[in-house]
Protein backbone atom coordinates (compact mmCIF):
# COMPACT_ATOMS: atom_id res chain seq x y z
CA UNK A 1 0.00 0.00 0.00
CA UNK A 2 1.53 3.56 -1.02
CA UNK A 3 -0.34 5.97 1.56
CA UNK A 4 -1.83 8.74 -0.01
CA UNK A 5 0.01 12.24 0.80
CA UNK A 6 -1.16 15.96 -0.07
CA UNK A 7 2.53 16.95 -1.25
CA UNK A 8 0.88 20.98 -1.03
CA UNK A 9 0.22 20.20 2.61
CA UNK A 10 4.21 18.34 2.36
CA UNK A 11 5.22 21.35 1.52
CA UNK A 12 3.90 24.03 3.58
CA UNK A 13 4.90 21.91 6.26
CA UNK A 14 8.59 21.66 5.00
CA UNK A 15 7.80 25.79 5.17
CA UNK A 16 7.20 25.99 8.73
CA UNK A 17 10.04 24.31 9.93
CA UNK A 18 12.18 26.91 8.61
CA UNK A 19 9.88 29.90 9.90
CA UNK A 20 9.47 27.83 13.44
CA UNK A 21 13.71 27.31 13.38
CA UNK A 22 14.09 30.75 12.54
CA UNK A 23 11.82 32.09 15.74
CA UNK A 24 13.06 29.50 17.80
CA UNK A 25 16.99 30.35 17.80
CA UNK A 26 16.35 34.07 17.09
CA UNK A 27 18.48 36.25 19.39
CA UNK A 28 15.60 37.57 21.56
CA UNK A 29 14.05 34.12 21.87
CA UNK A 30 16.23 31.03 22.44
CA UNK A 31 19.37 31.90 19.79
CA UNK A 32 21.19 33.33 22.50
CA UNK A 33 20.82 30.48 25.00
CA UNK A 34 21.32 28.13 22.25
CA UNK A 35 24.54 29.06 21.16
CA UNK A 36 26.33 29.49 24.06
CA UNK A 37 25.05 26.07 24.95
CA UNK A 38 26.29 24.51 21.73
CA UNK A 39 29.34 26.65 20.98
CA UNK A 40 27.85 28.04 18.15
CA UNK A 41 29.19 31.54 16.69
CA UNK A 42 26.12 33.40 15.83
CA UNK A 43 28.30 36.32 14.30
CA UNK A 44 29.81 34.22 11.67
CA UNK A 45 29.47 35.50 8.07
CA UNK A 46 25.76 34.61 6.68
CA UNK A 47 27.66 32.41 4.03
CA UNK A 48 28.66 29.87 6.07
CA UNK A 49 24.81 29.11 7.00
CA UNK A 50 23.55 28.65 3.55
CA UNK A 51 24.65 24.64 3.35
CA UNK A 52 23.24 24.39 6.84
CA UNK A 53 20.06 26.01 5.30
CA UNK A 54 19.90 23.81 2.53
CA UNK A 55 20.18 20.68 3.89
CA UNK A 56 17.77 21.47 6.53
CA UNK A 57 14.94 22.35 3.75
CA UNK A 58 15.86 18.87 2.41
CA UNK A 59 15.28 17.04 5.95
CA UNK A 60 12.36 19.06 6.60
CA UNK A 61 10.80 17.68 3.58
CA UNK A 62 11.70 14.35 3.69
CA UNK A 63 10.16 14.88 7.83
CA UNK A 64 7.30 16.23 6.29
CA UNK A 65 6.54 13.46 3.80
CA UNK A 66 7.24 10.64 6.50
CA UNK A 67 5.08 12.44 8.16
CA UNK A 68 2.30 12.48 6.17
CA UNK A 69 3.02 9.14 5.04
CA UNK A 70 2.79 8.00 8.46
CA UNK A 71 -0.05 9.88 9.16
CA UNK A 72 -2.32 8.63 6.17
CA UNK A 73 -1.06 5.13 7.17
CA UNK A 74 -2.19 5.08 11.03
CA UNK A 75 -5.40 7.23 9.93
CA UNK A 76 -5.91 3.76 7.89
CA UNK A 77 -5.58 1.64 10.23
CA UNK A 78 -7.36 3.32 13.49
CA UNK A 79 -9.40 5.54 12.08
CA UNK A 80 -10.46 8.74 13.78
CA UNK A 81 -10.24 12.04 13.16
CA UNK A 82 -7.42 13.14 10.48
CA UNK A 83 -6.09 16.04 12.64
CA UNK A 84 -5.77 13.81 15.88
CA UNK A 85 -4.08 11.01 13.86
CA UNK A 86 -1.55 13.61 12.56
CA UNK A 87 -0.99 15.04 16.14
CA UNK A 88 -0.64 11.17 17.66
CA UNK A 89 1.79 9.80 15.07
CA UNK A 90 3.60 13.26 15.49
CA UNK A 91 4.03 12.70 19.06
CA UNK A 92 5.08 9.01 18.60
CA UNK A 93 7.76 9.47 16.04
CA UNK A 94 9.05 12.38 17.95
CA UNK A 95 9.32 10.39 21.26
CA UNK A 96 10.75 7.09 19.34
CA UNK A 97 13.28 8.42 17.28
CA UNK A 98 13.89 11.88 17.24
CA UNK A 99 13.77 12.54 21.42
CA UNK A 100 15.32 9.21 21.95
CA UNK A 101 18.04 9.62 19.53
CA UNK A 102 18.87 13.13 20.77
CA UNK A 103 19.24 11.74 24.21
CA UNK A 104 21.55 9.03 23.22
CA UNK A 105 23.77 10.98 21.33
CA UNK A 106 24.23 13.68 23.53
CA UNK A 107 24.73 11.62 26.51
CA UNK A 108 27.55 10.09 24.99
CA UNK A 109 28.87 13.23 23.46
CA UNK A 110 28.41 14.76 26.64
CA UNK A 111 26.58 17.55 25.43
CA UNK A 112 24.55 19.58 28.46
CA UNK A 113 21.31 18.35 29.47
CA UNK A 114 20.14 21.68 28.97
CA UNK A 115 21.00 21.63 24.87
CA UNK A 116 19.13 18.52 24.64
CA UNK A 117 16.31 19.65 26.42
CA UNK A 118 16.13 22.50 24.15
CA UNK A 119 16.81 20.87 20.84
CA UNK A 120 14.09 17.95 21.29
CA UNK A 121 11.33 20.73 22.44
CA UNK A 122 12.18 22.49 19.12
CA UNK A 123 11.80 19.73 17.16
CA UNK A 124 8.73 18.62 19.23
CA UNK A 125 7.42 22.03 18.55
CA UNK A 126 8.01 21.73 14.43
CA UNK A 127 6.03 18.30 14.10
CA UNK A 128 3.41 19.55 16.46
CA UNK A 129 3.28 22.48 13.35
CA UNK A 130 4.10 20.14 10.63
CA UNK A 131 0.82 17.79 11.75
CA UNK A 132 -1.01 20.56 12.10
CA UNK A 133 -0.97 21.37 8.53
CA UNK A 134 -0.90 17.85 7.38
CA UNK A 135 -3.83 17.16 9.96
CA UNK A 136 -6.24 19.91 8.34
CA UNK A 137 -5.58 19.60 4.87
CA UNK A 138 -5.66 15.64 4.30
CA UNK A 139 -4.84 13.84 0.91
CA UNK A 140 -8.08 14.61 -1.39
CA UNK A 141 -10.69 11.82 -1.14
CA UNK A 142 -9.30 10.55 2.24
CA UNK A 143 -11.76 12.18 4.77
Amino acid sequence: MVPEINYWAVLLATASSMVVGSIWYARKVFGTRWSKLANVDMDRPGASATIAIIVTVLVSFVTAWVLAGATAIAWHFYGGGYLWTAIATSVALWAGFTAARFITHDAFEGRPTSLTVLNIAHELVTVLIMALIIGVWPPAGTV
